[in-house]
């Protein structure tokens, strides 16, 4: 079944130079971006984004994380894209990934993991409403 997911480099991996790599990765998995955009978030725009964690005490640290440099933020289209694009980042902790995912290659730790993605369907129809009106997605 094909769907959409929302992927975000991080700034640790923009960082590190990494956005050839791992959307060559996207692609070579089957995952076309439909969509995407270079962008520096402001703190303010982080925490909307990460609202659903807002009482966990991660929340601010995330926040000054995700607008400490640009992230590319990308609307991936596929078969089970949401599940595709979670295997391919591999666990949260960078430490516990498998072998090969983008975390275990271009984490550092649980907190510079270079990678989001959306966790169910409703997540992604939220996150990729949060980032990409309608108009600006091709695909």
């Amino acid at each position: 079944m094909s769907e959409r997911t929302l992927a975000i480099i991080k700034p640790d991996a923009v960082k590190k130079n990494a956005i050839g790599d791992i959307v060559s990765r996207y692609e070579k998995a089957g995952l076309k971006p439909v969509a995407m955009k270079l962008m520096h978030m402001s703190k303010r725009t982080a925490e909307g984004f990460y609202a659903v964690h807002k009482a966990r005490p991660f929340f601010d640290s995330l926040c000054s994380f995700m607008s400490s440099g640009p992230s590319l933020v990308l609307v991936l289209q596929g078969d089970n894209a949401i599940k595709k694009n979670r295997d391919l980042m591999g666990a949260t902790d960078p430490a516990k990934a498998d072998a090969g995912t983008i975390r275990k290659v271009h984490g550092t730790n649980i907190e510079f993991n270079a990678v989001h993605g959306s966790d169910s369907p409703e997540t992604a129809a939220f996150e990729i409403g949060y980032f990409f009106p309608g108009m600006e997605i091709f695909g």
